[in-house]
C-alpha cells in the first residue's frame, strides 16, 4: 500500500504543473457588489455582479450570437428556490472585429458590470441564499480558454410575500458544455499535435545516440538484479523509474513556463537576444555532436547519483537510478531538449510543459518496457559505429537550424551579415558534408572510415546530397518554396540572377510593389479608389515567410493584389516596430503574426481579416471577399 501511495505521489508531482495552471488560468473574478438586505418572497429584485478581468483577456458580451463562435456570458439560477426573472443587463461592451472567430463581437476588457433580475419562491421565508451560476469564455488577442462555469453567492432575508409573486420557476438542470475541439489555450489541435510529434521524435532520436543507447541494457541489468533469484522486474519500480525521468524533463518545461509567463512566451520568438542565444546554443550543441567536445554534468553529481542508486535499493534506489540516467545522458539529450524548448517560441505557456512531457515519455518508454520485459533486449541492435553516425547527422542538422535563429537576430539588429545567399550556402555545406560523412569520405574524432559503401549508407546519404543540390538555385535568387520560411529573408541587395532576368523582361519584383507607410498608402488608395491590404508581419515570423514564399507569388493571388494598395508593416523590429504593433492592435484587436487586414481607406474600417498561415484557396477567397465588400461599400 505504501508503494502504491508513493507511486501516486510521483504521478501527482509530474502532473502538478497542469493543476497549478488550471487554477491560475481563470482571469475573471466575479462578486456581487449590490443586492437588497431584504425583500418579499416572490418579489422581483435586482442583483449587481461585477466582473474583474485580468491582463489582456476579454469577456464576451451577453448579446453575442452563440453560433458566432465564443460562448456569450450567461447567468442562470444555481438553485430551484429562485429564478432569473427577466433580461440581464450589462455595462457597455466594445464592438469590434474578433480575429479568433473572424467576425464582429462584443466584449468587455478589464471590468464589466451585470444587473440580474431575480425572484424567490413565494412559500419561502427567512434567510435565503442568492445563488447564481455564470457560464463564460475569455480570449486574448491570440488564443482562447475553454468555457467555464462559476458560482456566485450572497445571502438575503425574505420578509413577507409579494402581492404579485413571480411564478415562472423552472427546474435547474446541469448544462452540458460543448465547445470546439481546441487545446486549453485556444491553439488548434493540429498545431499542438505537430509540436507533440516533434517532441516525441526528438525523444526517440535521443535514444539512438552513443551516450544513451548503451544505457538501456545497463538499466535492464539493474532491474534484473533488483528482482533477486527470480530475476523478475517489479512493475512498480519500473514505472517509478520512468516517471522519475519524465518528472525531471517536465519539471524543466514547467520552470521555463513559470519564468516566461503567459504573455512572455508569446513574445519569445520576436526577441533578438533570445534568437541570438538560441542560435549560438545550437552551434554549441551541433559542434558537440560532431565530437569537438563532450557536454558533461559535473562528475561529482553523476558519481553521487550513481552511488546513491546502488546503495539505496528499492524505490529510493530506483528514483536515483532515474536521476542518474538523466544526468549521464545529458551530453546527448541536451541538444534535443534545447531544440524542443526553442520550438516553444511560437507557442503558449503550456508548450514547454507539453513538449518536455512528450519528449521524456518517448525517451523513458523503452527503458521501462525493457525493464518489464527484459527478454526483448536480445532483439535490439548491438551498439556500434551506427550510433555515432546518427549523432553526427543530428549535429549537422542542428547547425543548419542555427542559421534561422541567427538570421532573426541579424535582421532585427540590422547587422546585414547573415544574408539569404549566405544562409543557403551554409545549408548546402552542412547537408552536403552530412551526405559525404555517411558515405565514409571522411571521419571525425578518431573514427575509422568504413571500408566500403553499403546499400544502407547510400540510401541514407541520398536525401542529404539531393537536398544540397536542390538548394543551389536559391543562391541565384530562385524561390525555394516552403524552405524559404526557414532561411534568411530575401533583400533587394542580394545577388539575384532571377531578379535580373525578370527586370530585363520588364517585370518587377513582388517586394518592390509594397509600401511601408500606411498613411501614404491611404492617400494612394483613395486616389486609385481601391482598398488597402495591410500585411502585419515580423522578421522572425516563420509563417509569414511561408506565406510569402508559397502563396503570395501565385498568379491568381497577384491578380487580386493588383486590385489593392499593399502595405507591409513589421511589428518585431526596426524603427517603427512599436508604433506598428500598437497600430495593429488598435486596428485588428490582435498582435498575432501574420495578420492580414483589408481596409477601407475612406473610413479606416476593417472589411475583412485573416490570421496565420492559410491555404492558397482560402487566402484567395479572403482577398476576393474584401475587394467585393469594398466595391459594394463604395457603390
Amino acid at each position: 500500500m505504501n508503494k502504491i501511495g508513493f507511486l501516486m505521489g510521483i504521478v501527482l508531482m509530474a502532473l502538478s504543473p497542469f493543476f497549478v495552471y488550471g487554477q491560475l488560468l481563470d482571469p475573471v473574478d466575479y462578486k456581487i457588489v449590490d443586492s437588497p438586505d431584504s425583500v418579499a418572497a416572490g418579489e422581483i429584485f435586482t442583483v449587481t455582479v461585477e466582473a474583474a478581468i485580468e491582463g489582456e483577456w476579454h469577456l464576451y458580451s451577453i448579446l453575442n450570437d452563440p453560433d458566432a463562435g465564443p460562448y456569450p456570458t450567461k447567468f442562470s439560477s444555481g438553485s430551484n428556490q429562485m429564478a432569473v426573472a427577466g433580461d440581464v443587463e450589462e455595462s457597455e461592451a466594445v464592438i469590434a472585429f474578433d480575429p479568433n472567430f473572424n467576425t464582429e463581437l462584443g466584449w468587455h476588457s478589464k471590468q464589466a458590470e451585470f444587473t440580474i433580475p431575480v425572484a424567490f419562491r413565494s412559500e419561502l421565508q427567512g434567510e435565503q441564499l442568492i445563488s447564481l451560476e455564470v457560464l463564460y469564455q475569455v480570449c486574448d488577442d491570440v488564443s482562447c480558454l475553454p468555457p467555464k462555469t462559476k458560482e456566485i453567492e450572497t445571502s438575503i432575508i425574505l420578509d413577507g410575500v409579494s402581492e404579485t409573486p413571480y411564478e415562472d420557476f423552472e427546474e435547474v438542470t446541469e448544462e452540458e458544455v460543448e465547445f470546439e475541439l481546441t487545446s486549453s489555450a485556444g491553439v488548434p489541435l493540429d498545431d499542438i499535435w505537430t509540436y507533440i510529434w516533434l517532441a516525441l521524435t526528438a525523444g526517440l532520436a535521443a535514444l539512438l545516440t552513443p551516450c544513451v543507447f548503451p544505457l538501456i541494457p545497463l538499466t535492464v541489468s539493474y532491474f534484473s538484479n533488483q528482482g533477486g533469484e527470480k530475476k523478475k522486474t517489479n512493475w512498480g519500480q519500473a514505472l517509478i523509474f520512468g516517471l522519475s525521468i519524465i518528472l525531471i524533463f517536465t519539471g524543466l518545461g514547467a520552470i521555463l513556463s513559470v519564468i516566461l509567463g503567459v504573455s512572455g512566451v508569446s513574445q519569445f520568438a520576436s526577441n533578438p537576444w533570445v534568437n541570438l542565444f538560441i542560435g549560438v546554443l545550437f552551434i554549441f550543441f551541433g559542434v558537440s555532436l560532431l565530437g569537438l567536445f563532450e557536454l558533461r554534468l559535473p562528475y561529482q553529481l553523476t558519481n553521487w547519483l550513481n552511488r546513491k542508486s546502488n546503495e539505496a535499493g528499492g524505490i529510493t534506489g530506483t528514483l536515483f537510478m532515474g536521476f542518474t540516467i538523466s544526468a549521464v545522458s545529458f551530453s546527448c539529450t541536451a541538444p534535443f531538449v534545447g531544440a524542443i524548448l526553442a520550438a516553444t517560441a511560437g507557442g503558449e505557456w503550456f508548450y514547454p510543459i507539453v513538449g518536455m512531457l512528450a519528449f521524456s515519455t518517448a525517451f523513458a518508454a523503452p527503458f521501462v518496457l525493457l525493464a518489464l520485459f527484459p527478454r526483448y533486449l536480445e532483439s535490439l541492435p548491438k551498439s556500434g559505429s551506427w550510433m555515432n553516425v546518427v549523432k553526427v547527422i543530428l549535429g549537422f542538422v542542428i547547425l543548419a537550424a542555427s542559421i534561422k535563429f541567427l538570421a532573426n537576430a541579424d535582421i532585427i539588429f540590422e547587422w546585414g551579415v547573415i544574408t539569404r545567399p549566405l544562409g543557403i550556402a551554409a545549408w548546402i555545406t552542412f547537408f552536403f558534408l552530412a551526405g559525404l560523412y555517411i558515405l565514409g569520405f571522411f571521419a571525425l574524432h578518431g573514427e575509422e572510415k568504413p571500408k566500403s559503401i553499403t546499400t544502407g549508407r547510400l540510401l541514407l546519404a541520398m536525401p542529404f546530397l539531393l537536398f544540397s543540390f536542390y538548394l543551389i538555385p536559391g543562391l541565384m535568387g530562385a524561390s525555394l518554396g516552403i524552405w524559404d520560411a526557414w532561411l534568411p529573408a530575401a533583400k533587394s541587395t542580394d545577388v539575384s540572377v532571377v531578379r535580373s532576368i525578370s527586370a530585363a523582361g520588364g517585370s518587377s519584383a513582388v517586394e518592390s510593389e509594397w509600401s511601408d507607410n500606411y498613411d501614404a498608402s491611404v492617400e494612394t488608395a483613395i486616389a486609385d479608389n481601391v482598398p488597402i491590404f495591410v500585411d502585419f508581419t515580423g522578421y522572425t515570423c516563420t509563417n509569414c515567410r511561408a506565406m510569402e514564399a508559397t502563396v503570395f507569388p501565385l498568379d491568381n493571388i497577384q491578380e487580386k493584389f493588383s486590385q489593392m494598395e499593399k502595405v507591409k508593416l513589421y511589428t518585431d523590429g526596426g524603427n517603427s516596430a512599436e508604433e506598428n504593433q500598437q497600430f495593429q492592435f488598435d486596428l485588428t484587436g490582435t498582435l498575432a503574426l501574420p495578420t492580414y487586414a483589408i481596409v477601407d481607406p475612406h473610413s479606416g474600417k476593417v472589411l475583412d481579416q485573416l490570421i496565420g498561415f492559410t491555404r492558397a484557396q482560402d487566402f484567395e477567397e479572403f482577398l476576393s471577399r474584401g475587394i467585393e465588400r469594398y466595391q459594394q461599400l463604395r457603390s
